[in-house]
This record gives C-alpha cells, structure tokens and sequence, in this order.
C-alpha cells in the first residue's frame, strides 16, 4: 500500500482538504482528512473529450507518454481517420496498441467511414461492423456523426446505425458546424448528443438550448476557445473540453492543461472549470476513469497550485506515469498497417487546361478554422505547351502575387488522374507542401507554385507510402517525413517525431505560408463535410449545396 500526501480536491463536493490517500492494488482504498494544508493539491486527471489520437502522427502507445506529462489520464478518441485507410481492422490496431501502456483510451465506433460518397476512400465500415464493434470491443459510443444531411433526411444507412448505438445503449457524438434552429432540433431529436464543431457563442448556446452538450475545442487547426469559453460559468454541468486534432508539436507543449489554466486565469471558478475537464466526460460517456473516491481506480495528479496547474506527477491505475515533465512510460515495438496502391505523378497531370471561361472558383483557407470560403476569382492563364501547328495550349496557373495557388488531390487508393483547383491563403513563393494526411478519406493533398514541384512532392509520398513532405526546387532540397502506419502515423518515438515535425513545419513556412499551422490547415482542404469549399479527389465540392461544381465559371 502507498500514500500519497495532497490537498484532496473534490470537483463534485466542491471541496479542497488536506488528506492522505491510500492506493492498494490499483484503487483508492482509503482517505483520511488531516489538520495540516500541503504544498501540491490531489484533483482528477484530464480528459481530452474528443482527439483523433492520429492527427498525433503518433501511434497511441506514444501518444499517451506524451500527454501524461500534462496530467491527461484518458480520451474519447474517435479512430475514423485511420478507419478510412484500413476499415475494422484499423480500428483494431488502435484499440490493441492502446492497451499496451498505462493509458485509458476510450474508443467510439466511426460512424462515417467513409465520410461522404463524394470521394474514395480506402475502407469503408457498415451497420453491421459498427454492431460488431460494439459486440466484440466494448466501444463507449458512436463516434461523430458528420453526415448531418443523412440525419436530416433520413438516410437509410444513416438511421441503421444512430439505430444500432441506440440498441447497445451508446452515447452518439455530433458534429454539425452552423446548424441552426428546425434542422439543429432534428437532428438533436435523433439521440446526437454532443457537439464539438461549434464555433460562435450563438450556435453553441442555441445547441446548449435544445439539449447538446457542447466540446469546447482547442487544437492544432480550430481553434474555438476564445469564442466559447464565456458560456462555461452558466453551462459548466453540459460542457467539455477536447483538442480534436493536435500535432505533435502542440502535444509536446501542452493538453487540456493548458485550457483549465487559461480558463481559471479568466476568473472562471475553479471547480466549475475542473467538472468540465475530468468530471463531465467521465459522467457521460460512462468512463471508468477515477474521480478520487474511496473506491475508485487510482486515477488522479498531483499539481503545485490551482492557478498554473503545473502537473508534479500524474497515477493511473495507482501507477505513476509521469513526474515533473518525464513520461514513465515506455515505447513499443509495433508493426505498421497500410493501404497504398498509385503510381508516381507527372507535372503534367496537375495541369489546368483554360475553358471558355476565364474565372475561377477558389478555396480561401481560412488560419486556425476547418471552415472555408469560396471565391470567384479571375484565373491567371498562361501557356502550357504547343500543338504541332504550333497552336498554343493555354492554362490556368499559380498565381503568387496575388497569393492563387494551384491544390491537387491525388486518389492514393487507385492509379487515377489527380483533382486540381485553387486555393487562396497558403502564402507560398515558391516550391510546394503535400500530405497524406487528408481528411477524412486521406488521400494525397498537395499545395505549390509550380507543376513540377507539385509532382515531386506527391512522389516523395508515394514512394514513402505515406507522410508529409516539402519540396523547395529554389534551393533543390527535399524534406520527408514518413508516416509509414496508415499513411497518417509513424511508430518512433514521439519526441523525436515532434522535433522532426517542428522542423518540416519551418520548412513550409520558410516558402513564404504564414498559416500557423500549413500542414494542419493543408489535411482539412479535403475535408467536404465542413463548408463552404473543399476538393475531394473527384473535384470541387460546395459544402454549402452538398455537391461538385465547376472550376472555372462565367
């Protein structure tokens, strides 16, 4: 039997005494309340109530060394991106590294695999796999339910598995941006009950109205923080935090950590803001994670103030697992799964050959949001190459003076030609960035200034079966980072992968992209379920009409 010596913080009494707690056996068996006050306070751990733990790059084992060093205990992790790659089976790799360290991973049962049937995906996961999951894994919930308009008119396949989680008594979690009023109402009545994609005070409060519980979000790309935050005081019983995607980098510098400080730093009371941190996800999607009770797993961390939180050490399951910013934990060897199957690209397949027409349709990313715009611009022509006449072949082409730069996706699943349009906002001057990470279907997605740079960066990928990749033909140097398991994760150890991630991400921006995050930003332009435009491998899709339009336009 141990003891630990702390200030006991009991978010549900709202109570803070001086205590010794007991841990035997991997539980709380004792708490005895002593008259003396110590240095460091005992308070639940963190939980990230909603991560794709793969926008990491990690696989989970090195996931959660990372994130135990901020006092995370657990996550609600909806593993659909690498569903889309590998179907079950990849849920299956997710849930068996995960238990191969001192981490409670909770893991839903993609719901949208693939996301939408307006691009190709490598996998796909039916009703009846979703029940077999629930059958044979013990999943905690449905994960989002991004297919909003499948809610809302009833789609077959759609209502069988809302259907499904109902039947195996499952939470569902939501995900509909800007839906408001009648069509917010529907879809709530269909037993979605949480939401993490809102990004105005008005839609989260409206959600809150009508019965949703709403995930304040604060990741890598969106960024929801600020505009939700002033709602917690009132609505701290029905909200949570999550970080939905982060990279690595990010985790390396902090977690949920860092929203409980900023929040309490706002003068927000400190045990509404810890409800929302380590109770409410807990209470809701029945987690077993441990809440300093007699009884409960030994769950919990130790922090010296409870104003900086700044996390001493952190148990799980009475194991300590971290202490002052060391991870106990240890790397595991693992084997990678994949699915890649397309040949190398020729600058030639991302020409834009002009039309009749001489204005465009373009993708304006907008920094720190998965939202963006369509505009209409006035397309930069120029000559591609000559006929045997000697007839010029015009085409559109990058335009960097006004900041209108050509974007490919490129189906990494079948040997097709790439879907190529324009996006505004990437700020490149020259060279060209590619991911294999691309929400949510991950197919290739390339960002450049020129065609050739663009083919070598695809190819770079190609070749590595996956990663992120720059490509700066001014300097004739090329930068690979490979992520070898799905194409979205890599198994070396995750504070070598945040440097290295670090380093490629000076790399982007050193071609001129003043994005914060360019590669973050970069693997949600194909991402159709989030509005106004995106490019799917099969070409450009208004997110706002739920269908592909053209390029070019009167």
């Amino acid at each position: 039997m141990t003891f630990i010596k702390a200030n006991l913080v009991n978010i549900r009494q709202r109570s803070i005494k001086p205590a010794h707690i007991y841990i035997e056996n991997g539980q709380i068996v004792n708490i005895k309340y002593v008259e003396t006050f110590f240095n460091r306070f005992a308070l639940p751990g963190f939980i990230d109530a909603h991560v794709h733990i793969e926008s990491s790059m990690l696989i989970p084992s090195e996931f959660a060394r990372l994130a135990v060093v901020h006092g995370t205990v657990a996550t609600v992790s909806d593993p659909h991106e690498i569903a889309n790659v590998c179907g079950v089976n990849g849920v299956k790799f997710m849930i068996e590294n995960g238990k191969k360290v001192p981490f409670k991973f909770y893991f839903g049962a993609p719901s949208c695999v693939p996301a939408t049937h307006f691009e190709t995906a490598g996998a796909g996961i039916s009703p009846a796999e979703v029940a077999q999951l629930f059958e044979s894994e013990n999943l905690k919930y449905l994960a989002e339910m991004m297919n909003y308009p499948g809610v809302l008119f009833k789609d077959k396949e759609v209502m069988e598995k809302l259907a499904i989680a109902k039947k195996y008594g499952k939470k569902i979690d939501g995900h509909a941006p800007a839906l408001r009023g009648e069509q917010a109402k529907q879809y709530i009545s269909e037993g979605i009950s949480t939401d993490h994609e809102c990004f105005t005070r008005e839609e989260a409060l409206e959600k809150l109205q009508y019965g949703m519980k709403i995930i304040i979000r604060e990741g890598s790309a969106a960024k929801n923080f600020e505009a939700l935050i002033d709602l917690l005081p009132e609505h701290y019983e029905n909200m949570m935090f999550c970080s939905d995607d982060k990279h690595p980098d990010n985790l390396v510098e902090g977690h949920i950590n860092e929203l409980v400080r900023r929040a309490v730093a706002r003068g927000i009371d400190v045990f509404k803001v810890l409800q929302a941190a380590c109770l409410n996800p807990v209470e809701h999607y029945g987690l077993e994670v441990g809440q300093l009770g007699i009884g409960d797993p030994a769950d919990f961390i130790l922090v010296d103030n409870l104003e900086e939180f700044n996390v001493l050490r952190t148990y799980i399951n009475g194991q300590l697992v971290a202490e002052k910013g060391k991870s106990f934990i240890k790397s595991v060897p693992e084997q990678a799964i994949n699915n890649f199957d397309t040949s190398p690209k020729n600058h030639k397949d991302f020409e834009v050959p002009s039309s009749d027409f001489r204005k465009i349709r373009v993708i304006e990313a907008l920094d720190g949001q998965l939202v963006s715009n369509e505009l209409i611009c006035d397309a930069k022509l120029g000559v591609l190459n000559f006929v045997n006449n000697g007839t010029e072949i015009v085409g559109a082409m990058s335009d960097t003076e006004r900041d209108i730069l050509k974007i490919a996706v490129v189906n990494r699943y079948q040997n097709v030609p790439p879907a190529v349009a324009f996006i505004k906002n990437f700020g490149l001057q020259r060279g060209a960035i590619a991911s294999s990470v691309g929400h949510d279907s991950h197919n290739i997605i390339v960002v450049g200034v020129d065609d050739f740079a663009m083919s070598i960066a695809v190819n770079l990928l190609i070749e590595a079966k996956g990663g992120i990749a720059v490509v700066d033909r001014t300097k004739k140097k090329n930068y690979v980072l490979p992520l070898p398991v799905a194409g979205l994760m890599t198994t070396e150890d995750g504070y070598k992968v945040a440097k290295l991630y670090a380093d490629i991400d000076k790399k982007a921006k050193a071609l001129g992209s003043k994005l914060k995050s360019p590669f973050m930003t970069l693997s949600f332009m194909a991402l159709l379920v989030i509005p106004d435009l995106k490019l799917s491998d099969k070409g450009l899709f208004s997110g706002k009409e739920f269908k592909f339009v053209d390029l070019f336009v009167e």
